[in-house]
């Protein structure tokens, strides 16, 4: 995540070659397996590292349904705004302030113990959530423990892609970090869709979100067991005696932040406009997405039949999915006619346009129409603010302005939340708050489009500072 400068080490290239998992080994000479999905799945090492991944983040998507379910569509509780806002702030409020530092501790633990005592630990806490759950504890006791679990999977996820360099070659590092990531996220979705299917077939109710916490429980213990069937040192660290102690490293990750947000402001203007923007338009996304979960618990459906509500939501999340995929489509074609800042623009002042044509109307139709736009021009923005980015900070300082940039996004959404459960009716239905929101985007794609005209254009910054493009 930080950029940090390595010692020198002692280089022996005669008598290092790289494994069937493209890892180094003394004495070898086997070829690497090819960079395509079916080269990395013979690579032993690489298929249970993709094994746990992917039964970690299936067992996300079921423990986020769970507390979902649990918070908002519990027939026996009456869920309001600031109730979506306490599963938002425990959903991302670690990776904001955890994310951070997470890299610290994983270049000193073992990996491989991360994701095994890591993905142990949440399997224990599950169990433990399922139980409160069935005995009626206190809210804020359910939500400590869903904290820790959600605490806990911000170093496993750092972990796994840290660890993945060390069981592929680097000449398939580019294609396993398009895939193992992708995978992750696919049964994150089927994880959801599982818990989902769950609720449904089980009557509505706190044993219901008992049991579906339950089966998390056993999907986190079988990523675990799937980690320990991974050599202890395989993952990495290397020890180096020289690392400093931890406190320092943590200092010292705390000053190259700072020197990142310094570099950003100075520096990097077109980083900082798209930052900026995209900011504000996650913010915006937030509070249509309470204003979304609301009506669907008690507008759209009988606010006593929670499995409609849910069912709803769950269409709603289907069809904005569809909207990001469509962004990722339609973009580099818009970007390559208006250029990444008219493009961006563009996505803000649309969504200034069919937020209040849609979202005024208060009716099922309607809103999936308006969550699949709000799909695309809200991926649009991010991918043109991920670009611009990527193309104005230079390489040295690339990977915390990213770190600063995850937590801006994070945040933004919690704020959003939280400022809509101050003035959001129960049942969603709030036409100051949809026309607020729609000025708020026609404001940003003004100010954005005016500040980005005067702004330079960036260039592509490589190690050794901007490339001309």
């Amino acid at each position: 995540m930080f950029h940090v400068k390595h010692r020198p080490s002692t280089w022996h290239p005669e008598r290092v070659a790289l494994t069937e998992n493209g890892s180094t080994a003394h004495g070898s000479t086997r070829v690497p397996p090819r960079a395509t999905l079916g080269g990395l799945l013979r690579g032993r090492d690489f298929r249970r590292l993709l094994t746990a991944r992917m039964l970690s983040q299936l067992s996300d998507g079921v423990f986020q349904v769970s507390l979902a379910s649990y918070v908002i569509f519990s027939p026996e509780r009456q869920a309001s705004p600031a109730d979506i806002a306490s599963v938002l702030a425990v959903l991302l409020l670690p990776f904001s302030v955890i994310g951070p530092f997470a890299g610290v501790l994983l270049d000193r633990w073992r990996r491989r113990q991360v994701l095994y005592l890591g993905n142990l630990a949440r399997c224990g806490l599950g169990l433990v959530t399922g139980g409160l759950l069935l005995v009626n504890a206190p809210v804020w006791l359910f939500f400590g423990a869903a904290l820790l679990v959600t605490a806990l999977n911000r170093f496993i996820l750092a972990g796994l892609s840290a660890a993945l360099p060390r069981v592929v070659g680097q000449e398939q590092l580019v294609t396993a970090n398009a895939i193992s990531p992708t995978l992750g996220t696919v049964a994150a979705a089927c994880g959801g869709g599982l818990g989902f299917l769950v609720h449904q077939v089980l009557p509505p109710g706190n044993q219901a979100d008992a049991a579906l916490v339950s089966v998390a429980a056993v999907l986190y213990l079988s990523a675990a067991l799937a980690a320990q069937r991974m050599a202890p040192g395989l993952l990495g660290p290397d020890h180096h005696p020289e690392r400093p102690a931890l406190h320092r490293a943590l200092g010292e990750a705390a000053r190259e932040l700072t020197d990142g947000v310094r570099h950003l402001v100075r520096d990097c203007r077109p980083a900082v406009l798209a930052l900026a923007a995209v900011t504000v338009t996650r913010f915006c996304y937030g509070v249509l997405v309470v204003v979304v979960l609301m009506l669907s618990r008690y507008t759209f459906n009988d606010p006593a039949d929670s499995a409609a509500g849910l069912a709803t939501l769950g269409k709603a999340v289907a069809v904005s999915a569809v909207g990001f995929f469509l962004a990722a489509v339609i973009s580099p074609w818009c970007t390559r006619r208006l250029g990444l800042s008219g493009w961006l623009t563009v996505c803000s002042a649309s969504a200034a346009v069919f937020v209040p044509a849609l979202g005024l109307l208060f009716t099922v139709g309607p809103s999936m129409a308006a969550a699949l736009l709000l799909g695309v021009v809200t991926q649009g923005t991010k991918i043109c603010a991920d670009t611009l980015v990527q193309e104005s900070v230079e390489d040295d300082f690339r990977g915390r302005v990213f770190a600063i940039y995850d937590v801006l996004f994070n945040l933004a959404f919690v704020a959003a939340a939280a400022v809509t459960a101050l003035v959001l009716p129960l049942n969603g239905r709030s036409v100051p708050v949809v026309v607020g929101v729609s000025l708020v985007y026609a404001l940003t794609a003004v100010l954005y489009a005016r500040a980005a005209r005067r702004a330079p254009e960036p260039t592509l910054a490589g190690p050794d500072g901007p490339l001309t493009r």
